[in-house]
């Protein structure tokens, strides 16, 4: 009945690498676009990066931008978040979502429960 699992999610030092999966099943196979929020203390959701189910529609927030890469596993429905460089400021619960493109915006139509990454300095 789970329609979007993440993993990944650790306890880290400010400059390590850490790579965030998520695994769909489901009615969310059906997405268009699958991508990452995150929820950092006190803030609100904020988006990370999107995927497209062929691999295509990539498009990451600007925070993102050359530091974090998205990625597919087509024959596994999964999708990755390898993030590099991370800053305590990256501290937040990942969210996996997955949705549809209206425009060039992403409407999120299943979520994932969130796995919690924190960054140390």
């Amino acid at each position: 009945q789970e329609q979007l699992v993440e993993s990944g999610g650790a306890l880290v030092q400010a400059g390590d690498s850490l790579t965030l999966s998520c695994a769909a099943s489901g009615r969310a196979l059906s997405s268009d676009v699958m991508g990452w929020f995150r929820r950092a203390p006190g803030k609100e959701y904020e988006f990370v990066a999107r995927i497209g189910r062929a691999g295509d529609k990539i498009l990451y927030s600007e925070f993102a931008k050359g530091r974090f890469f998205i990625s597919r596993d087509g024959a596994k429905n999964t999708i990755f978040l390898q993030m590099n460089s991370l800053q305590p400021e990256d501290t937040a619960v990942y969210y996996c979502a997955a949705g549809r493109l209206v425009g060039a915006v992403m409407f999120t139509d299943y979520w994932g429960q969130g796995t919690r990454v924190t960054v140390s300095s």
